[in-house]
Parts: structure tokens; sequence; C-alpha cells
């Protein structure tokens, strides 16, 4: 069979952003607790807890007692939309597109010997949940997107001395969307549907390493591969006026789209002032420019209705971005520890090519946590962030005559709470 493109699922194809994920682009951050009280400052050199399976893999070698890290990241995003004007002249702007979600975590260190290390981590590395409502001015550029990627880290490490120490941890990762979004001819017309369902698995993998430079100053420096997915799956198209042209209003085709996830790289710096107070930070680079555009195939499709399903490519020409975070820990006695931070994020997206799926802009992120240590098995982390982002616009058109602009500021609130037990 001829295989074209479907215009209309181009729009659904670039959602994987969003404004509930505290990190840039499409990246979760929440993938520690105990990290996420200090705004990850110092996430590859701190070494704190098995989480650090994801931090720096080389950490667990700073780890001497066999251990279980688990805990929830849970976000609530708020969206106001102001001078909004769309075509056609009609539709909502409530901004109410980000539901409550919880990111889950989990990893196991087990130390071999005074060298080597094993363990296993489970954690979000990207992700979305948006759904704006039913009758949202810029449906025609996105309307409900639910978009998982759920990673399985098996992880080595090895200490060469008590200075230095490396780590490497396959990725197995595992990617599940569903996209939809509004179809209209002209901007008269009723609306249609459009949905796109699809998922992959595929490799990557994690590796750090890990300096003790000196009695007080640790520095870490970790590389995330990108991964490469093709999600395969099936297009649903339900549209009244096909069967005026004779044909099944609702029609369905095997879809396939490649992606990558980009590559980072983090360098961190942690240091204890003293028996109380630790000092930490870093920064990230994430080569964002990978996705410079967005092809959804849908096998089957014939150009219809004087061509408004033909093919098409839609750009994104996003740009690579840094991170910065700095943060501190406090030792308040034996059984609690307090935490502070402050991160600077980048956004990669353009004020060309920005849509309601991707509203975002460079972030501000403030956090506080602390940790309680009832018993020398047992510590229970608990945190909170603040995310602030600068007021962004967003101008789309397509060629059927529908606009969207729109003015965007995002907030948002983060609660963790987590647990480590020592065996």
């Amino acid at each position: 069979m001829k295989k074209v493109m479907l215009k209309t699922t181009l729009s659904l194809a670039v959602t994987l952003a969003s404004t509930q994920i505290f990190a840039s682009g499409f990246a979760i951050n929440e993938q520690s607790i105990s990290g996420m009280g200090t705004g990850f400052a110092g996430r590859s050199s701190v070494a704190d807890d098995a989480s650090t399976i994801f931090g720096n893999p080389a950490g667990m070698s700073r780890i001497k007692r066999e251990q279980a890290t688990g805990g929830v990241a849970m976000l609530d995003a708020h969206t106001d939309i102001s001078d909004a004007r769309s075509r056609p002249n009609k539709g909502t702007n409530d901004g109410d597109m980000v539901p409550f979600i919880a990111v889950p975590m989990g990893y196991y260190v087990k130390p071999i010997d005074d060298h080597w290390a094993f363990g296993i981590g489970m954690y979000a590395p990207f992700g979305l949940v948006t759904d704006y409502e039913k009758g949202f001015a810029g449906r025609y550029f996105g309307s409900k997107s639910d978009v998982k990627v759920m990673t399985l880290q098996p992880t080595v490490s090895y200490a060469f001395n008590d200075k230095i120490s490396i780590g490497f941890g396959p990725t197995i990762n595992r990617i599940d969307g569903t996209l939809e979004s509004n179809l209209s001819i002209t901007p008269r017309a009723n609306d249609g549907k459009v949905k796109i369902k699809g998922d992959d698995t595929a490799l990557g993998y994690n590796i750090g390493v890990l300096a003790q430079v000196t009695d007080s100053t640790r520095v870490g420096l970790t590389y995330h591969s990108r991964v490469k997915y093709k999600l395969e799956g099936d297009t649903k198209v339900n549209y009244s006026v096909l069967a005026a042209a004779g044909l099944n209003p609702s029609q369905k085709y095997d879809a396939s789209l490649k992606l990558q996830t980009p590559e980072s790289v983090d360098l961190s710096v942690t240091h204890e002032l003293d028996d109380q107070w630790t000092i930490y930070a870093g920064s990230t680079w994430t080569r964002w420019s990978r996705l410079e555009n967005i092809t959804v195939e849908n096998k089957g499709v014939q150009p219809l209705l004087n061509g408004q399903f033909g093919s098409i490519t839609e750009e994104q020409n996003w740009h690579d971005t840094w991170a910065h975070a700095i943060g501190a820990s406090y030792k308040l006695n034996k059984q609690w520890v307090l935490r502070t931070g402050l991160s600077f994020d980048q956004a990669p997206t353009n004020n060309v090519d920005r849509s309601p799926r991707i509203p975002t802009g460079d972030r501000t992120i403030f956090s506080l946590g602390a940790g309680w240590s009832p018993t020398d098995d047992l510590t229970i982390d608990v945190a909170y962030s603040y995310l602030k982002e600068e007021a962004v616009k967003v101008n789309n058109h397509n060629n059927r005559g529908q606009s969207y602009n729109a003015k965007y500021e995002n907030w948002a609130n983060g609660f963790g709470v987590g647990a480590t037990y020592r065996f």
C-alpha cells in the first residue's frame, strides 16, 4: 500500500512536552526525593542513597550497606492563558490542562566487596499528561496527551581505590503514548477527532565517574545516552465530512513515529564545610537539538479531500539547553537533616514553533526538603518544590485557515515522599 502521512496527526506528535514536568523539554527530574530537596544540585556527586543509580552509578561505591530506596513525586501544575485569539473565533481558554500526577521510583543496591557493587533501578526519565477542556480554542493544535517512559536499569560499579570509582548501567526503556487532537478541514466545518496510539521498547545506557578529590570534596560526572524509538500503533480518524464524500467517517490506519530522547551530561560538586553543613552545585547539558522535526507515517491513507491529508513534516527546531543548580543541607542532629536548593532551567522551545502542547519557557525552581532517620536502618525523606516559568507566547496557524495565539504563564508545585531501608 502507498505510504503517506496524515497531516493532522503531526500536531499530536509534538506533544512530548508539558508544563507539569520539573525539567526542560519533556524530561522528568524527579528520580530522587532526597535530591529533590536540594533542587537536584550535586545530583552526580552526592550519592546519599540508592537513587544514585540514576544520578551517578559510580556513587554505589559509597554505599557500604545493602539498601533499598523508593518514593513518589506528586506534581500539581497551573496555567494562566491571556490575550487569546483564535480562528474560528470560538472556544474557551481555561488553562487547566495538567491533572495532578504521581511519578514513582525505586532502587536497590548491594555491595559485593570493597571494589564491586550491584544495583537495579526503575524510574521515569520522560513523560507527560495534558488534557485541555473539551471546547478549548486551540484544540486544532493539541487537545490531549498521555505519554509515559519507564526505565529499568541494572547497574554495576567498581571502586579502583577510596578516591576513584566508575559505574555503568544499560537502560531498558518502554514508551507508551496516546495523543489526541481535533480535526477540521475548514474553520467553519464541524469538529472531528484524530487519535494516535503507539509504543516501543529501546535500549540506552547510563555511565558515571566519581572522584573524592579532597577529604571534604567530591566531583561527579554522569552521561545519560540518547535512546532511539520507533513507536508503532494506529491512527484513528472520525470526521463527519468523510460521509459526505461517500466514505466511512471512522478511519483507522497503521501508524509509526520515530523519536529520539536526548543525551545529557551532568557535572556536580559536593563539598562538606563541616560536620553539619554541606553545599552542592551542578550543571546539566541536554542535547535537545536532536528534535528538529516530527513525522508521523500512516499506511494506506489516500490523499482525500483535495489533498488535505497529504504528506507533511512539522518543524520543531529545539535547541540544546543548560540547567544549573545550587543547594545546601544542614545536619541538625543524628536524626534530622534539612535541605534547600535553587535551580535555573532553560526551555528548548523557540518563539516560532511553540504550540499549546509545549507552551513552556525558562524556569526557576525553589526547593525545600528534610530527611528523618528514626533508626540507623531507616531514613524517610520529604521534599517540596515551587516552579515558576517566564511568560511565553504561542502563535500557531495551519493551511486550513485555523489559528491560535495566546500568552501562557505557568507555575507548579511538587511534593515528594520516599524512604531508604538498610538491611
